[in-house]
């Protein structure tokens, strides 16, 4: 897969190819719907599929100090786009002189000009351009006059519910992990470099890794989870994750700590990742370290039995 920075990136002769735009935050399943439709149509048709997505969050820029929690960081994105086999991903950057782009020039500049789409497929809810003016039905209309397709995606839900951004990032925030990985179609992910806490892990028997997080992350509620462990290049261990502030200890920093099972190494500056599977309790507060060991002991067993 190409990967364009700006869609001024397009290389010279490029030929028609089909698009298909959207944050993807998340890549959940309407998501991967809606790219693998803009796939499948590009190879009917024989031409390139491009995948035109933004950075930083659009919502970050047009109302500053909104920027939603991230469920995908950009690289995590990119593979899971890649996957689902496009040609090119191209990440737009999403600045203020961008925002004020009309919906007419949007369509003009990128689609036509740069991209040459010969048909745009894009979610029922899609909108472009200033203030978001543009929906699907005018980019059908400037379709017609430029000369390109428009197809809209189905939005994708089950019992009722339909699996957006939001309603994901709604799932993380009430440590709802299960919900998360069914629209999600896989867990959700929290990514880090492991540093140094106060240990305390260690001395109870339980060393545990502290995640130093992206300050937009999409952070699960406070809680103990099962999770897998995924280091670059090794293979996934089960892994009880407590976060918050450590109760216990009066602490005041919330923090995401991994006790990987059935490991004794040392994983200080590591970029790890955990894949949540499941929410096992609510964090409590311990009068003494024994009940608390007990705890962590139950947690650590309830974890391989989620976790397989």
């Amino acid at each position: 897969m190409q990967r364009w920075r700006g869609y001024e990136a397009a290389p010279g002769g490029w030929g028609r190819s089909v698009v298909t735009i959207g944050v993807f935050d998340g890549v959940h399943k309407g998501h991967q719907a809606t790219i693998g439709h803009a796939v499948a149509r590009a190879r009917e048709l024989g031409v390139k599929s491009v995948v035109v997505t933004f950075d930083p969050h659009p919502a970050e820029v047009v109302r500053p100090g909104s920027h939603p929690a991230v469920l995908t960081e950009p690289a995590r994105k990119a593979e899971l786009i890649e996957a689902l086999g496009a040609d090119v991903l191209c990440v737009v950057p999403f600045t203020p002189e961008f925002s004020r782009l009309p919906a007419e020039a949007f369509v003009h500049d990128i689609l036509v000009e740069h991209l040459h789409a010969a048909l745009v497929v894009v979610g029922d809810n899609f909108r472009f351009g200033h203030r978001a003016a543009g929906d699907v039905a005018l980019l059908d209309r400037l379709g017609r006059t430029f000369g390109f397709g428009v197809e809209g995606a189905p939005l994708v839900a089950e019992a009722g519910t339909v699996f957006s951004s939001t309603y994901i990032r709604s799932c993380v925030d009430a440590g709802d992990v299960a919900a998360a990985a069914a629209a999600l179609g896989r867990p959700h992910r929290v990514e880090g470099v492991v540093v140094r806490g106060d240990q305390r892990g260690r001395e109870l028997g339980y060393p545990t890794a502290n995640l130093l997080t992206h300050r937009y992350a999409a952070v699960p509620a406070d809680g103990v989870y099962a999770a897998r462990l995924v280091r670059r290049g090794g293979e996934p261990l089960a892994a009880a994750v407590s976060i918050g502030t450590n109760p216990t200890f009066s602490g005041r920093e919330r923090r995401v700590e991994a006790y990987a099972l059935d490991f004794s190494g040392d994983l200080y500056g590591e970029r790890l990742a955990l894949d949540f599977v499941a929410h096992l309790r609510e964090q409590r507060t311990y009068d003494a370290i024994e009940p608390l060991v007990a705890q962590i002991a139950e947690d650590v067993e309830r974890t391989r039995r989620a976790v397989g």
